[in-house]
């Protein structure tokens, strides 16, 4: 079923979200990397962190609200911007891809504690203020937590694309599985970056519906 815009909150004092059928959701970008296997990561994941740096500002142009998705890493004291600090100061392995895709002030964020960006998060009733039908999905990892958020995302009937350049993974070749799958599986739209016209999408989205 999908999602139903919620009533709107008058005690929001102008803190309403923006409208659009669309979201573009980072997974997972702002990432410290330190963990077994962040060395191989980093090698993809930076100049995925440049492609999706310049699609994220065509989507900011295209007015397409902007969401990160980021997990917690088990630090429940944290917050986002507690985050972004440690991954933009800190000397951390995940630093340069942290400061490419650091957040800017009218962006939203959701924190998450496992894979998804739906489990335990406040995602889908942010989806449901926005009035996003479809979501643009990239980020870390496409073989886990892009693949996981595309089928919850599938599951409620949001339409997908997955920007094929803008999500990476530890072994490339799991990635372009995981690409695969969610095409297959999933029915997104998954294509390059520079393929991608953005107008087209909301257009064919708005025909949908």
């Amino acid at each position: 079923m999908p999602l139903r815009r919620p009533a709107k909150n008058h005690d929001l004092h102008g803190a309403v979200p923006d409208t659009s059928p669309i979201a573009l959701v980072l997974i997972d970008v702002i990432n410290d990397l330190e963990f077994e296997g962040g060395d191989a990561l980093l090698r993809h994941a930076l100049p995925m962190a440049r492609r999706l740096a310049i699609f994220k500002r065509r989507a900011k142009a295209a007015r397409i609200p902007v969401i990160y998705a980021n997990d917690n890493f088990g630090r429940w004291h944290t917050d986002f911007s507690m985050l972004i600090r440690r991954c933009t100061r800190a000397r951390v392995r995940g630093r340069p891809i942290a400061r490419l895709l650091k957040p800017d002030p009218d962006d939203y964020f959701v924190l998450k504690p496992k894979h998804s960006a739906f489990f335990a998060t406040p995602l889908e009733t942010l989806l449901a203020y926005l009035g996003a039908r479809a979501l643009i999905l990239t980020g870390l990892t496409g073989d886990m937590c892009v693949l996981l958020t595309a089928a919850d995302a599938f599951v409620r009937d949001l339409h997908l694309v997955v920007v094929a350049d803008c999500v990476a993974s530890i072994d490339p070749r799991e990635n372009r599985r995981a690409l695969a799958r969610m095409r297959r599986v999933f029915d997104a739209d998954v294509r390059p970056s520079v393929a991608l016209d953005l107008d087209q999408v909301r257009t064919r989205l708005v025909a949908k519906t």
